[in-house]
């Protein structure tokens, strides 16, 4: 039973985590391809969503591979 539990968790947290960066990347899509008016406040918005990219992509990596394959 604790195996199974490891495991749902495990693909919860990477399914979360890969729809965080999904987000994050579309709006740095939509952010980028705006032309703004004030250049820095664009330019400010999009350090945000790279560095908010960034640690995501690291919480992914950090979380490993699956603890124990579903099947086999």
């Amino acid at each position: 039973m604790g195996v199974e539990r490891a495991v749902t968790r495990w693909y919860v947290q990477r399914q979360t985590l890969l729809e965080e960066i999904a987000r994050l990347e579309t709006q740095l899509a939509s952010v980028s391809a705006e032309n703004r008016q004030n250049e820095n406040e664009s330019v400010q918005e999009d350090a945000d969503v790279v560095q908010q990219l960034v640690q995501a992509q690291m919480k992914l990596r950090l979380l490993g591979p699956c603890p124990k394959p579903m099947m086999g």
